[in-house]
């Protein structure tokens, strides 16, 4: 396309538009603003053209060259729009890759604007010409090593900033509650002292504290923030505590020395203030509260009031979930004498609204129910005489993971080949841009972009099955602890708190069902249940042996 100059003072010129980009949102602060730089880079060449004027400027703030596409990037477009217009003769950069830093896109946007009229400048590395298949190759190679220089400055960033916290170092933030700062001797690049995390022995037993009535007290986030509150504790700030910072505190394996990514070390280990079982508690309790989790909860949403069962207990006509009411009434009698009555009641829900023809009681005394209840628990207390042997756990964990491994293995056998076929089309970019490829650029980009999808899809493949082997594992890890729970709920169930015997009864049954004349049945939760399951097996091939 032929540019339509202008004349400014007798002279045609050249109009010149400049871009100046910027990958991070710290290189736009008020103290490390690159733009100005740039800007005054792309002035101070311009100024050596007298056939140069600067008619229109473009500032990209924040974004990333290398992870977003041109596509994807508003300015470039419109830069792109105002080409085919006419609107411009000169693109001014301060550098190259402030267009782009993707090796299989970038080179062909330039080319772009250079075969619609456009001259593509860098105030540092002059202009890019394409007139013969080594500048083709000089400019493909170009951004080949600026991708290469992201790529490598990505990785070196995200491995420094695991590093430090492997090593317990403190990265930025908030400081975790639990923790306090301490000087870890070591400087960084400014001359400024590295602090690392140490625990607070104080705020340490605050975190056991919240733990604990979590768990076993069933109290929730709100109730939590509010005991604390009135305790008098504080968060690091001086601020109270809220539900939203009592959930990422029982949410935060970093308490069990273990990083979001599922890494850990022997500097996180000595900061560990959680056990892993305790999380796992917690973390269930927290999923069963949901409230997307409203018609699969079995976890009572709060332990106060005087009835055991809550959360968990339904009608066995309906299928409705009982709530629990206080029925009172009095009055004298014919003989002058005063009836009173108080009592606590489990009620149908769905039959009490007549939302449903339910042909169960609409209430049930609730101490006769927890009485029965009571019962069954100790029912099952009674038969647990021992846990399965180690060694047995482990050949059932080896039976349930043989077929996960398997698939990963086919997975990853794809993705070495696709891998394979992704260097191949990477190497061809070269040829396409001296003429010698077979390949056009956009079949190439077209090809790489699938490539990389699968890649993407294999990997999340393989993230997941990992996942499912973890949890596996974490299943057959659980049976020997869920002996150890059921010794310890055996044992103070009878001297228990009612909070904690409705958490005990909320976290040993899925679902409690009651119908016509008392009729009580009760489904074992998912852990107890394959830990009775395993249990038996276990203890029957140990009785073979």
């Amino acid at each position: 396309m032929c540019s339509v100059q202008i004349l400014y003072g007798g002279m045609i010129v050249k109009r010149v538009y400049c871009l100046y980009r910027v990958s991070t949102k710290k290189q736009v602060d008020k103290n490390e603003d690159d733009i100005p730089m740039q800007r005054g880079a792309c002035h101070e060449f311009a100024a050596r053209f007298d056939d140069w004027k600067i008619v229109q400027e473009f500032s990209e703030k924040g974004v990333s060259g290398y992870k977003v596409s041109a596509e994807n990037r508003d300015i470039i477009q419109e830069l792109k729009k105002a080409a085919l217009n006419g609107e411009f003769d000169v693109l001014l950069v301060f550098m190259f890759d402030r267009i782009g830093r993707i090796e299989y896109e970038t080179p062909f946007v330039v080319q772009w604007f250079a075969e619609h009229g456009v001259e593509v400048w860098s105030a540092r590395e002059g202009q890019q010409r394409f007139e013969n298949h080594v500048d083709k190759l000089t400019n493909y190679l170009r951004f080949w090593q600026a991708s290469g220089e992201s790529e490598k400055t990505s990785i070196r960033i995200k491995n420094s900033i695991q590093q430090m916290e492997e090593a317990g170092l403190y990265t930025g933030g908030a400081v975790k509650y639990g923790y306090r700062l301490v000087d870890s001797g070591l400087i960084n690049k400014r001359n400024q002292p590295i602090k690392k995390y140490e625990i607070d022995p104080a705020e340490a037993e605050i975190l056991h504290m919240i733990d604990d009535m979590t768990i076993h007290k069933g109290y929730g986030s709100w109730r939590m923030a509010d005991y604390l509150n009135k305790q008098g504790y504080r968060t690091h700030t001086g601020g109270k505590f809220t539900s939203i910072k009592i959930i990422r505190i029982l949410r935060d394996p970093y308490y069990c020395g273990v990083l979001p990514n599922g890494k850990t070390s022997e500097a996180l280990q000595q900061l560990k203030i959680r056990s892993e079982e305790t999380y796992q508690q917690l973390l269930y309790i927290l999923d069963q509260r949901n409230a997307k989790n409203e018609e699969k909860r079995h976890i009572a949403l709060q332990t106060k009031g005087q009835a055991m069962l809550s959360g968990n207990i339904y009608c066995a006509h309906c299928g409705g979930r009982l709530t629990t009411i206080r029925y009172r009434d009095s009055y004298i009698r014919a003989d002058g004498s005063k009836y009173s009555v108080d009592q606590i009641k489990y009620s149908c829900y769905h039959k009490s609204r007549k939302l449903c023809e339910c042909d169960g009681q609409t209430t049930y005394q609730a101490d006769k129910v927890d009485e029965i209840v009571r019962q069954i628990i100790h029912r099952i207390f009674s038969c647990m005489d021992g846990a399965p042997e180690e060694e047995k756990l482990q050949q059932m964990l080896k039976r349930q993971i043989a077929g996960n491994r398997a698939m990963q293995k086919k997975i990853d056998v794809e993705l070495d080949k696709n891998r394979g076929q992704l260097t191949k089309l990477q190497l061809e970019i070269g040829k396409t841009l001296t003429g010698d490829s077979i390949y056009s650029p956009e079949d190439l980009t077209e090809a790489i972009k699938v490539l990389k999808s699968r890649i993407e899809d294999g990997e999340e493949k393989l993230r997941k099955l990992q996942d499912e082997e973890n949890e596996q594992r974490r299943g057959v890890d659980a049976i020997s602890p869920a002996f150890n729970q059921f010794k310890s709920w055996a044992d103070e169930f009878d001297t228990a708190t009612l909070e904690q015997k409705k958490m005990i009864a909320c976290q040993l049954f899925k679902r409690i069902e009651v119908g016509r004349d008392y009729a009580v049945s009760v489904e074992l939760n998912m852990t107890y249940q394959q830990f009775c399951s395993e249990w038996k097996n276990a203890a029957s091939v140990l009785s073979a042996v």
